[in-house]
């Protein structure tokens, strides 16, 4: 079973996405008169803080000509938990169409957890909390994020992305002349589903759906009552038409019950 290849880039759509919340945030200074002095739009990298700390610590001093302008944001993927909660049956499987059309067996996908850390980087409070600002509302504390999870057959998922916690820090350390750094530090957690290998599937599309009602819940005793009956209308259209349903209720007194294997009530 393993080695068989395939990489749908899952985890690598669930970073881009989850960066993607985050690139287009601004900041603005204002004179007495609230009138715009200037507007700035925050950077994003992706890298760990500890590689932008120590960039600030290098060119600490005012008076060089190059070093990082602030604020700035960077942000990574820091874990990858499997998620218990989220577990369904291993061998439970459903069909679908791929952008072919051709039918394909998917196995239901395991859920895992990805931990996210998102950094911000301010030499004035003022900027940082701006920034904060523009985030934190979106939180309440999870935001959904629809992700393509599976190019090939379409699979769409909402992952949600959950803030766990917010931690904050004044990294300044010299005289007047040393630049100073507050960092805030938001960690995140998205809930996403991995996908195994899509299967090519035998079987053909569902194209009739029945169910019986019974009395009772004791399957001794019980009795068939209802059985009610869907099918697509029309009966051969494919997945990607326009289509409606057929519904048919019918009511039962006898004590026959319907068997799968012969295809007929006995």
């Amino acid at each position: 079973m393993l080695g068989q290849y395939f990489y749908h880039e899952i985890i690598r759509k669930t970073i881009v996405s989850f960066g993607t919340l985050f690139n287009n945030i601004y900041i603005r200074h204002e004179d007495k008169k609230n009138n715009v002095i200037d507007e700035t739009k925050v950077g994003l990298s992706y890298g760990p803080m500890q590689k932008f700390v120590a960039k600030l610590e290098q060119q600490a001093n005012l008076t060089k000509p190059i070093a990082i302008t602030l604020p700035r944001m960077s942000f990574e993927m820091v874990s990858l938990q499997y998620d218990p909660a989220r577990k369904t049956s291993v061998t439970q499987t459903f069909r679908t169409c791929d952008k072919s059309g051709d039918i394909k067996k998917v196995y239901m996908p395991v859920p895992y957890n990805i931990g996210f850390e998102l950094s911000i980087y301010s030499k004035l409070s003022d900027d940082a909390l701006q920034i904060i600002e523009q985030i934190l509302p979106f939180f309440q504390p999870s935001f959904n994020l629809t992700v393509e999870l599976v190019d090939s057959i379409g699979e769409k998922r909402d992952v949600p992305v959950i803030l766990d916690t917010i931690d904050m820090q004044d990294d300044y350390e010299g005289d007047f002349t040393v630049r100073r750094a507050l960092i805030y530090t938001l960690r995140f957690t998205a809930k996403t589903y991995l996908f195994g290998p899509i299967a090519e599937s035998s079987d053909g599309l569902i194209r009739k759906v029945q169910v019986d009602m019974y009395t009772g819940i004791d399957p001794q005793v019980a009795k068939r009552e209802v059985r009610y009956t869907v099918t697509p209308d029309p009966i051969d259209a494919e997945p990607g038409d326009d289509f409606g349903f057929n519904e048919v209720w019918e009511d039962f007194d006898d004590s026959r019950e319907y068997s799968p294997t012969l295809n007929t009530d006995v």
